[in-house]
């Protein structure tokens, strides 16, 4: 991927958390309760939380896809490649426009409670906030998520403030009257069970929040830990304090004001909060209303943002919009984004457009549920998430229902406007985008009767994200590079006789047959254009009865002529450096992280002549492994590491989670064991996590 349209990895673990809640925070607390209670009376808190266990599937769903595939775009880019570019487009525009729709009217909260403590008009206050949105999100993402942490850290603060106090009135003080409290809470359901349910699909709104950050998956470190640890906890945190904060607002408001209170927690900390001067309580839980409809606008235009950027980068889109600013922030897409939330602030007044804009919502996760099952089903062995939704393909099915249930739940006016979104998103497939888009979704590697138009190309596309991800913990590329074999071809030779001499000493380290490995190394799959890099190449094969990866390399003095199929056209390459890898063929996707390292490897400048130059054994597997995790000790009298000489291994401290891979004595390399004693000039390659060679590296070598 060019890099002027790629995205900078800026966003972690506490970042994921505070857009998923602060996405979430806004109309659910300070808005709906007292609204929602009208269906089902008393028993809304128990709705919030039964609400809040039908969008796991979904969750689990999205982190899972969101691990495989980090792209901006979020439910676009997944729907794109499972289902294929009509779907992604609708898909697309849909979520766009529904997130845009929450953003404005979250923005306009900002107005509505400033308008408490200033006499301003509401929609000026709800511009210039756009306004300044936008400038941070220009910036850059990571100062974007700083106000962000800020909103959401000081919200908790006062909600978790707000719950405690409540709680404490309501069980341990004499402030507030239990007897005529536990009158609130007769009847319980007042419409029963399906009361209930209607309720909790009423405020599943409240929870929509938390899928946003798919959007900028791209953007974050360590997707694969991150993403699915982060709306865990998000929805967690989110769930309980609805679940209390509802209870509190139950326990202190009568029940008839409370259906028709538009402010139920202002209400309710009027008669709290008492230990506080003045009004200060009431100012408190203002601010963290305006900063949980700050928190969802400034989250609401970070994640909106990056569906034009997405679908621009996929030619759906004017290609305009996939260009990256010098802040590595995608400005058009901004800019663009910015300007429909102003749009609609303006002309927007109807306060429905928030269920309309969750209806089709409930459509994307109907779809997004149905792509996981897509994606395993499909056999694309590039598919590699880091996180498996538990329980499949049931979670999945029971997303899908959850969805088309309260679907029909949200009225007839919320499907006419959700079929609308369709159809514009169909009219700008066949319009715009068809003829500039040529590829399919992952469906089409399926369905064996669809299997003539699979798109070939899904698998490298792939492959090229696994490589953006990296290894994964476990991954055991380094000591594959340790262990590896190396044979410096000094004589001029054809490719056949390399191809029978590689495999032919694998055949007798694994007890393998010799044809099997020469076939499995000639079969071309559906990666070979990741992998196809000048002067270089790339021969792999999966067996069974292997317990390691085992990789051995050519260097060739004189190039070797490989013959190459490309398009139907017969041609050869010239390759220098040949590494011919062999894993265990129930670790497919091992193979592929693996493989997807040495491109990243190989890709580095002047590879080819950077090997060619390097003369033992321990300099190119140096090199290969050269990264945060290694260090080289050399044993020279007169420095600090001198006094390991004579020592067994075992007899010196190291600091935890290094090892000594490797030590090169004059021209032998070997793998050293703990009663290895150390020797004058020897040299050490050790490996490790980065804390421990960072330590290292002070210890010995630092001047």
């Amino acid at each position: 991927m060019a890099k002027k349209n790629k995205l900078k990895k800026e966003l972690g673990l506490f970042e994921v958390f505070t857009i998923s809640t602060g996405a979430m925070f806004s109309s659910g607390f300070f808005l709906l309760p007292g609204l929602a209670s009208q269906y089902t009376g008393p028993s809304v808190f128990v709705a919030y939380l039964v609400s809040g266990f039908l969008i796991l599937p979904s969750m689990f769903s999205i982190a899972e896809i969101s691990t495989a595939l980090p792209r901006s775009g979020g439910a676009y880019f997944f729907l794109d490649r499972s289902l294929g570019p009509m779907i992604g487009t609708i898909g697309g525009l849909g979520t766009y426009f529904a997130l845009m729709f929450k953003t404005a009217f979250a923005i306009i909260g900002i107005g509505a409670y400033a308008a408490i403590f200033w006499d301003v008009p509401i929609k000026t206050i709800a511009i210039m906030a756009t306004l300044f949105f936008m400038v941070l999100n220009l910036v850059g993402a990571k100062k974007t998520t700083g106000l962000q942490n800020f909103f959401v850290s000081f919200l908790i603060i006062v909600l978790g403030a707000f719950i405690f106090d409540g709680l404490y009135n309501i069980f341990f003080s004499d402030r507030i009257d239990i007897p005529k409290a536990n009158e609130h809470f007769t009847p319980f359901f007042t419409n029963g069970f399906e009361g209930v349910i209607v309720t909790a699909g009423f405020v599943f709104v409240s929870y929509l929040g938390l899928t946003q950050i798919a959007s900028v998956a791209e953007e974050i470190k360590n997707p694969e830990r991150n993403i699915p640890l982060g709306m865990l906890l998000s929805l967690i945190v989110t769930g309980l304090i609805y679940f209390l904060g509802v209870f509190v607002m139950v326990s202190i408001i009568e029940p008839a004001k409370f259906a028709t209170d538009l402010a139920p927690a202002a209400t309710a900390v009027k008669k709290m909060f008492v230990w506080m001067p003045g009004n200060l309580g009431a100012y408190l839980m203002t601010g963290a209303a305006m900063a949980a409809f700050a928190s969802t606008g400034n989250a609401g235009l970070l994640s909106s943002s990056r569906y034009p950027f997405a679908m621009g980068r996929d030619k759906l889109f004017p290609p305009m919009f996939s260009k990256v600013g010098k802040k590595g922030t995608p400005v058009a897409a901004v800019l663009l984004t910015t300007g429909f939330i102003l749009l609609f602030i303006l002309l927007l007044s109807e306060k429905g457009i928030a269920k309309l804009a969750s209806t089709f919502q409930l459509l994307i996760f109907l779809f997004i549920n149905f792509s996981v099952i897509v994606f395993r089903k499909s056999n694309i062995e590039s598919y590699d998430p880091g996180y498996k939704s538990p329980l499949y393909p049931f979670m999945q099915i029971a997303g899908i229902i959850i969805s088309i249930v309260l679907i029909a739940y949200m009225g007839w006016m919320a499907i006419l406007f959700t079929a609308a979104i369709v159809l514009l998103g169909v009219l700008w497939y066949r319009y715009y985008a068809r003829v500039r888009v040529k590829r399919e979704g992952a469906i089409f590697h399926w369905f064996a009767l669809l299997g003539k138009y699979q798109y070939a190309e899904l698998e490298s596309e792939f492959m090229t994200i696994i490589k953006e991800k990296g290894l994964r913990q476990g991954d055991p590329f380094d000591e594959t590079i340790i262990r590896s074999r190396i044979t410096f071809s000094e004589k001029k030779t054809n490719f056949n006789e390399l191809l029978n001499y590689v495999s032919g000493i694998f055949s007798e380290e694994m007890h393998v047959r010799k044809e099997d490995l020469v076939n499995d190394f000639l079969t071309a799959s559906a990666i070979e254009p990741a992998l196809v890099i000048p002067r270089v190449s790339i021969l792999f094969a999966k067996k069974e009865g292997i317990d390691r990866p085992s990789l051995h390399i050519v260097i060739a003095k004189e190039e070797i002529s490989k013959p190459v199929e490309k398009n139907g056209i017969s041609s050869d390459d010239f390759i220098r450096v040949f590494f011919f890898l062999v894993n265990p063929a129930k670790e497919p996707r091992q193979q592929l992280r693996m493989l997807s390292r040495l491109v990243d490897i190989i890709e580095r400048s002047n590879f080819v002549d950077e090997m060619m130059e390097l003369k033992s054994h321990r300099e190119i597997k140096e090199y290969l492994m050269h990264n945060e995790r290694y260090i080289t000790i050399h044993l020279l009298p007169g420095t600090v590491q001198s006094n390991m000489v004579g020592k067994q291994l075992k007899e010196i401290k190291w600091p935890s989670e290094v090892l000594v891979a490797m030590v090169e004595r004059g021209s032998a390399t070997f793998a050293p064991n703990g009663n290895t004693r150390l020797l004058e000039n020897d040299v050490l390659t050790v490996i490790g996590e980065p804390k421990s060679i960072s330590q290292l590296y002070d210890q010995y070598l630092q001047v």
